[in-house]
Order: C-alpha cells, then structure tokens, then sequence
C-alpha cells in the first residue's frame, strides 16, 4: 500500500472571534503563534508537534467555508494526516482505484514546513489532506 498514515499534521478550525480563541489556545492550552497571514485570514498555532490553524470565518480562507459555526454552518474546515512518504503518482493510483477523486498536489505549510499535499472527501464529505515530508527547498 502506497499511503501510510504517521499522525495528524494540523486541525483547522473556523473561529467567530479571533483573539479569544488566539488567547484560549494560547494561555489556557500552552500553543504559540508560529505563523500569521492575515492576508489569507489564517493564524498558525504550534500545539506539540502539531499545528492547529484558526481561520476567521469572515477571511479570505473563512469565507469559503460557508456560514458561520453553528447549526447551518461548519467550523472544523479539514484533518491533515501526515503520510510517511509521498509517491504522489502512486497514491494518485491508490485513491483512483478505491473510486475517491483526488485534488491537485501541491506545496503547502504544515507542522513541519512546505511540503506536498493532496485533497480528497471522505464519504460523507469531510475533507482530509494527505501531506508528505517537508520539501528540501523551503
């Protein structure tokens, strides 16, 4: 099997207010600020070895979210896995032939820096990313 799984990479989770959660996550929880694009509307928090990536709803990246939290609305937006390797030709092959439709591979930042990426739905639409090791050039 091409896909070994080796533990989740990051959580994202889609926030009404910012600076309470920063701050809760922050001094309750023992994360730090590792990354901020408030371009994008995104703040990275280091949580261990892990990531955990507050996304205002009313952001660039929140907006495609739909509503806000609740009960029309979403607020975990994906689950990374972490794979050990990443075949991106092989594991293209792996989800075909199970019938799941595959994202485009691509750089993106996780706990452990830039690295390749690929989206797909669970069956009941979730949307997990499988993210290999950090690439050389970073």
């Amino acid at each position: 099997m091409p896909l070994t799984l080796a533990r989740i990479d990051h959580i994202v989770l889609r926030v009404i207010q910012l600076e309470p959660m920063i701050q809760f996550y922050c001094k309750v929880l023992g994360c730090r600020i590792e990354r901020r694009r408030d371009d994008l509307g995104l703040v990275q928090l280091r949580a261990g070895a892990s990531m955990l990536d507050l996304v205002p709803v009313d952001g660039e990246l929140g907006r495609q979210g739909g509503a806000p939290p609740g009960a029309e609305g979403r607020n975990v937006d994906h689950i990374c896995f972490r794979v050990e390797s990443f075949d991106a030709a092989a594991i293209g092959a792996h989800l075909a032939a199970a019938g799941v439709q595959a994202g485009k591979v691509e750089s993106r930042y996780g706990a452990e820096g830039n690295g390749p990426s690929i989206y797909i739905q669970d069956p009941e639409g979730n949307t997990i990313e499988l993210k290999g090791p950090p690439s050389p050039l970073q």
